[in-house]
């Protein structure tokens, strides 16, 4: 197959919500649908021991929630579709952040009964401001929950987005009886039987048909009729060229637990979402269609196969094409390397790849060498923009709990530190480890993987700070001086940057006034080139 035709076959999307919104049940059912798992699982509950295909670490299948990225890639109607499903709780929104520079297109998950939450419209905000390519599944239609019009309108005003219904509900909760597809003028009614994997659909092409009427009742049939009226005449119809663009968010609505609507939402997507799309660089504009590859990390994991103590990189294609066991530049590094064992994933299942194509992720066995947002290419200089790392909110020391393991716990929070799930402050006047995290679930996620991915066990000091902040200058005396009256507020992170740690939003104030040679930073970005 030619290399424009594998170009054109790829899909790379992430799917973004609020937590508990149904975001990794949706992943689980796209995957059933292109035939990638057999069975779906179930998030964990009391009665189903299954769980998530998507949450392969042990913590996830405990708490019954993301906490981590996962990629995995499927086959669909001679397509090749790419998924990351992103944490959706706000503890792991840096993750999740990363994740989106990665993707050509999103899909975002609405609870009927919740509606827009604050989550989804942060995460919404940073796709808008990246003109990402927006699909909105409004989700648990089984359930009672809002006015579909009524949510509608919170997509507008809360998320800014301009909306176009592409299916629509027949009822809700206990009167759902299924979905009609304006973008296929089909009406497709479910029957579940409680088994995920199966369903039965009967479909009428035509609204004003007495069959209507007979399959989900006059008054549901006249009710339809109305609604899918009303649609047509307010919202604006299907254009692809302004959805590609960010401009225009079509909107299906389903249950994934019960597989509604899920079809419907593939099958749009597979026609309409954008194939690769060209990524900014310091340099230039990288384009998918160029011969020679480029392609950046967005994500490090520790121990996908505890067994192997195992580190990959994943890394997003972005031109050219990638092939096995060929010599790339590592550019941070400037130095050749070679990889003979790629991967693709199936969450954590991996196999081998000999090559791969812009959108594509593959991961990339690392002893170490690899940071968030290095670039790997066929030997140009590039340093592709936009990918995150925030100054930590939330604070603790960290203890070795014991004594015996010592190594083991500087192994395991260097190599979690890599991972961008959280930073490593060491302070300059008594060399005490600070961790800091966007949010606080992130410091059980710590410890948990310490105790057992490494076999350490750490314990936690509370620290009172407001903010760490990189700090830089042109002048070497105003460093010195700023060092000599904040001494003890200042540490040095994993790479030896000085890092000023603020107490409060009135000490960081001063600082900035006191000191006004010094450049305070409050992401690590400046430097990490």
């Amino acid at each position: 197959m030619s290399f424009h035709k594998q170009l054109q076959r790829r899909r790379t999307f992430g799917i973004i919500s609020h937590p508990d919104a149904g975001k990794t049940t949706l992943t689980e059912k796209l995957l059933l649908f292109g035939g990638a798992i057999q069975v779906a699982g179930a998030v964990k509950s009391n009665k189903i021991k299954r769980s998530a295909t998507s949450d392969f670490m042990e913590i996830e299948r405990q708490r019954g929630i993301s906490v981590a990225t996962s990629v995995m890639a499927f086959e669909y109607r001679n397509l090749k579709i790419n998924i990351l499903d992103t944490p959706g709780h706000q503890d792991f929104q840096e993750d999740t952040y990363r994740t989106l520079t990665a993707v050509d297109s999103v899909i975002v998950v609405v609870d009927v009964a919740k509606g827009v939450e604050t989550q989804t419209e942060k995460l919404v905000s940073v796709c808008r401001m990246r003109k990402t390519p927006i699909i909105v599944f409004i989700n648990k239609l089984d359930r009672e929950g809002l006015d579909g019009f009524d949510l509608l309108d919170e997509l507008e005003q809360k998320l800014g987005l301009k909306v176009c219904p592409l299916s629509w509900p027949v009822g809700m909760g206990q009167r759902f009886q299924g979905v009609y597809s304006l973008y296929e003028k089909k009406l497709v009614l479910f029957r579940p039987h409680g088994k995920q994997s199966q369903e039965e659909s009967f479909e009428i092409n035509d609204l004003q048909s007495d069959e209507l009427d007979r399959m989900v009742g006059e008054a549901a049939a006249e009710e339809l009729r109305e609604e899918v009226n009303m649609i047509e005449s307010v919202y604006p119809p299907f254009n692809q060229e302004a959805y590609q663009q960010g401009n225009l968010s079509p909107v299906f609505f389903g249950s994934a637990i019960n597989n509604f609507g899920v079809r419907e939402l593939l099958d749009c997507f597979v026609e309409v979402a954008p194939p690769p799309l060209p990524r900014a660089t310091e340099e230039r504009e990288v384009r998918p269609e160029e011969d020679k590859f480029a392609g950046f990390v967005f994500k490090i994991h520790a121990n996908m196969d505890p067994k192997h103590r195992d580190r990959i990189a994943f890394m997003r294609v972005c031109s050219g094409k990638f092939e096995r066991n060929t010599n790339y530049l590592h550019v941070r590094q400037q130095r050749k390397m070679k990889f003979p064992n790629p991967t693709s994933f199936m969450a954590e299942r991996k196999t081998v790849v000999d090559e791969a194509f812009p959108g594509d992720v593959v991961g990339l066995y690392d002893s170490g060498n690899f940071k968030i947002g290095d670039t790997v290419t066929e030997g140009e200089i590039l340093h592709f923009k936009g990918i995150p790392s925030f100054s930590p909110e939330q604070f603790r020391y960290v203890d070795n709990a014991d004594p015996l393991k010592y190594k083991q716990l500087d192994k395991g929070l260097e190599q979690l530190m890599d991972e961008g799930v959280a930073q490593l402050f060491v302070k300059e006047e008594n060399n005490r480890k600070i961790i800091g995290t966007v949010g606080a679930l992130q410091f059980d996620v710590i410890q948990y993987r310490l105790e057992h991915e490494y076999g350490a066990k750490c314990a936690y000091e509370p620290l009172n700070l407001h903010k760490a902040c990189w700090i830089s200058s042109d002048d070497e005396k105003a460093i010195e001086e700023f060092r000599q009256r904040r001494g003890r507020d200042l540490a040095r992170d994993k790479h030896g940057k000085l890092v000023y740690l603020a107490e409060s939003a009135w000490s960081l104030k001063m600082a900035q006034e006191n000191h006004p040679e010094i450049q305070f930073h409050f992401t690590s970005e400046f430097g990490t080139n």
